[in-house]
């Protein structure tokens, strides 16, 4: 790092950024503790891996661009990353729970696949 002082207009916008983000991982988390099933609470962590987190890497290009004098993307890469395959997690999550619950015998939707044994019409 080099001794020089950043801007205070990129030092504010990377405090914002950073404060936004962490505010939404917080509210994100209290959600986690706070709705009772876990078919509700799957959704805290989408918002806190995206939202929260778009905005922490905005910050992190914005300081690094700043540092290193010259266009630093190598946090949209983990965005980027993060953005995919948080959705792809989920999915899996939410389909064996809804597995599960079925086994279980507790009340969720029905399945709307064609191989659940309903008599094709």
């Amino acid at each position: 790092m080099t001794p020089e002082a950043m801007p205070l207009w990129a030092e504010i916008t990377i405090a914002a950024l950073v404060l936004v983000g962490a505010g939404i991982a917080l509210v994100g988390s209290l959600g986690l503790l706070r709705l009772p099933t876990y078919f509700e609470r799957v959704h805290a962590p989408a918002i806190i891996a995206t939202l929260g987190m778009w905005c922490i890497m905005h910050a992190s290009i914005v300081y690094f661009s700043l540092l290193g004098h010259r266009l630093a993307l190598h946090p949209l890469l983990i965005a980027l990353f993060v953005a995919v395959t948080v959705p792809i997690t989920n999915i899996f999550l939410m389909r064996a729970a809804l597995f599960r619950a079925r086994r279980a015998g507790q009340a969720v939707p029905p399945s709307v696949s064609r191989h659940s044994g309903m008599p094709d019409s």
